[in-house]
């Protein structure tokens, strides 16, 4: 007997249907119920388009509400660093014309090209609250990993970018006029993005992105790149006419080491990696629910930044239909309290193996593990 929670992302009220009067007190992931009353549902479009106003449900889903505020929130901070960077990117291109900074004008093209990445991420974040189809039965959660994937490639090409005009400028270093300028452009280009990566990987740390962080440690190679441009400016007014280049040089490296890390985050996404520990809170929960004998298998995946969890447990062999479905509702209930960005799992009960007989043994020569 198989029970299965919610398909993420689904429709509200199918969700509300399916669970035919289960759960349906109402709870976020910590437990606690949500409060609804006496909310202005009215605001200026600045309010909606930053999304300070948060989307509210008066369903009794609100697991899956949770989900949907989550990619809420990734959609908001995706629009104030899209509007963080783009005015970095014009007080930098107002010095740009003014000193005719190589430099400068490399590292205001690089945030404007930072600035767009978001737009994928923000297309896979809409994507990602489609309800679940026939075509497409898990949702359309995997659209945030691919955003991951393409976001790698801009920092792969940041770093291809940097090294080149720093190599370029090595061996044809080129003046540079108003370095005072150049210096204060430089430095407003590290705290915009200093503050926009802040920002992405705290919320992306938050509702679980990977792609959101990601996203974020590309914004902080892009302000290591401003600083490059300092310093050269720096080492220019010491009469070190290859000074930018160095530091360039430097600074790709530093990027080459941040397209490590990130790289490997968004590859253990895309290969449902999961830390080793969430499958031992898993078990710990289930084990704990009145009358689970055992916990035989547990498998979980990331959907985006959603959780999905597979269970297989045993029970009485003498117990009916009915009672088994309670207990294996019981942890299905148990795993939304407990465990952090998880809305749905599939639990699938077993009879406890007695006097030796095991209850799947016509299938045994197919499972795979």
């Amino acid at each position: 007997m198989t029970l299965q929670g919610p398909a993420d992302p689904t429709d509200r009220q199918v969700l509300a249907r399916a669970h035919d009067g289960h759960d349906d007190h109402g709870h976020d992931q910590h437990g606690h119920g949500h409060d609804h009353g006496g909310h202005d549902h009215g605001g200026s479009r600045l309010k909606r388009f930053f999304g300070l106003e948060a989307p509210h449900s008066h369903d009794a889903a609100d697991r899956v509400d949770d989900a949907l505020e989550s990619s809420e929130e990734g959609i908001r901070a995706l629009k104030v660093s899209l509007v963080g960077l783009g005015v970095t990117a014009l007080l930098q291109a107002i010095v740009v014309v003014f000193s005719g900074s190589v430099a400068l004008l490399g590292d205001t093209l690089h945030n404007v090209a930072d600035a767009l990445t978001a737009l994928p991420l923000w297309v896979a974040f809409r994507l990602g609250k489609r309800p679940a189809s026939r075509r497409y039965p898990y949702g359309y959660g995997r659209a945030e990993d691919l955003a991951g994937l393409f976001i790698v490639v801009a920092i792969a090409a940041s770093a291809i970018l940097a090294g080149y005009e720093s190599i370029h400028r090595l061996l044809d270093p080129v003046d540079v006029r108003y370095l005072g300028a150049v210096a204060g452009a430089s430095v407003i280009g590290f705290i915009g993005n200093e503050l926009v990566a802040r920002y992405r990987i705290t919320v992306g740390r938050r509702i679980g992105s990977a792609a959101l962080v990601a996203d974020g440690m590309h914004a902080r190679t892009d302000g290591l790149t401003s600083l490059a441009v300092l310093a050269g400016a720096g080492g220019v007014a010491l009469g070190w006419r290859a000074a930018d280049a160095v530091v360039g040089l430097v600074i790709t490296a530093a990027i080459l080491v941040i397209l490590r890390g990130v790289g490997r985050d968004v590859y253990r996404r895309l290969m449902d990696a999961v830390e080793p520990a969430l499958l031992d809170d898993i078990e710990r929960v289930v084990s704990a629910v009145e009358g689970v004998d055992a916990v035989s298998d547990v498998r979980v995946r990331w959907l985006g930044h959603q959780l999905r969890a597979e269970v297989e447990i045993d029970v009485d062999a003498n117990l009916t239909v009915v009672a088994g479905h309670e207990i294996a509702e019981a942890a299905y209930h148990a795993l939304l309290h407990d465990v952090p960005r998880l809305t749905s799992a599939v639990i699938h009960v077993s009879p406890t193996a007695v006097d030796g007989v095991d209850h799947h043994a016509s299938v045994d020569h197919h499972r795979t593990r």
